[in-house]
């Protein structure tokens, strides 16, 4: 039984990844219900939460139904760091996530995210700090370091674990190579078989199949797996994963149907979440991952994308379920 503080996973949890402007509450209710263990919120800025923002405060909203479930927080700031983790934790979560992975220009060019990796002593110092401030059990999200040559993974783990925190989850990936090339997960085995370390060790990157998962999960040893791009429009990834795992055998994908049909509980959940206007906008972003592959989609993704009335939006998705060819998916 892999076991956060006293939060219990099961014995190989599948962690959805936190996703800006992918991981909000209407796509994690439909991974949700697809077999995920554990999620996290979008990441949401330390100094946006404590200022009021409401783009920020709206991020803390989480449900029952959710949980287990994390707040991710960033930010470059140990005092606004530590004040967001109280915020935070008002909100009622189960823990509360730190966020030293994130590698894009807007968040690691402003000292957040993954540019505390070249200055480990303060991420320790603002890993501590966040700790003392919550009763939750605090984990953290990061990569194996800003580049080749500032690899510190296992070292800098050592000194996490030692502050407090109670899960780590690793990105095999440096912050240089953003999501370029392959990730590397020898590092996040060798954070795992370092025997100083007792908490759980989650590997995170390019896990697609559940061939892959299995075949990681045996070579590198780590206590789960945490799964973002391949659940964006394939929710199905983490039931289809345990399935592999339990019986070796592949479960048959989604048919159209059941493809329309969880398009459309997303879609819905994102009405009632954002409201109208912003729920249709929204969403947008999900329907080519829903349908890839599927052959002359074009003229209806356009439909789609460009509707602006929710009639005309859940008509379209019954004319895919209705009429188009499931051959090639």
């Amino acid at each position: 039984m892999v076991k956060i503080a006293n939060i219990e996973l099961g014995e190989f949890p599948l962690l959805l990844a936190p996703m800006e402007d992918v991981s909000d509450p209407p796509f994690r209710k439909v991974c949700k219900a697809n077999g995920a263990d554990l999620m996290y919120t979008e990441f949401i800025s330390s100094e946006g939460l404590i200022r009021d923002a409401a783009k920020s405060i709206q991020k803390l909203d989480i449900f029952d139904y959710e949980r287990p479930i994390g707040i991710q927080i960033f930010g470059s700031d140990i005092e606004s760091m530590r004040e967001a983790a109280i915020v935070s934790s008002q909100a009622g979560p189960d823990l509360i996530d730190i966020n030293y992975g994130c590698p894009v220009k807007n968040v690691a060019c402003k000292g957040a995210g993954a540019a505390l990796l070249r200055d480990i002593p303060k991420m320790v110092k603002m890993t501590e700090e966040i700790v003392k401030a919550t009763h939750l059990p605090v984990t953290v999200k990061t990569r194996l370091g800003w580049d080749e040559n500032t690899k510190y993974i296992v070292e800098t783990a050592e000194r996490l674990q030692d502050i407090g925190i109670q899960a780590l989850s690793i990105h095999g990936r440096t912050r240089v190579q953003m999501y370029k090339g392959e990730a590397d997960w020898s590092l996040i085995a060798e954070v795992k078989n370092n025997p100083r370390m007792k908490i759980p060790i989650f590997g995170n990157g390019d896990i697609d199949t559940p061939q892959k998962a299995l075949e990681y999960r045996n070579r590198y040893g780590v206590d789960g797996i945490m799964i973002g791009r391949a659940s964006i429009g394939y929710p199905w990834i983490f039931n289809e994963i345990k399935h592999f795992m339990n019986t070796g055998e592949v479960l048959e994908g989604p048919t159209l149907e059941e493809r329309v049909e969880v398009c459309r509980q997303h879609f819905t959940h994102s009405l009632e979440w954002k409201g109208d206007k912003l729920g249709i906008f929204e969403m947008r972003r999900h329907y080519t991952n829903y349908f890839r592959g599927l052959p002359h989609f074009k003229p209806l993704r356009m439909r789609l994308v460009q509707s602006e009335d929710i009639n005309e939006i859940y008509d379209t998705l019954d004319e895919i379920a209705q009429t188009m060819s499931y051959a090639t998916l």
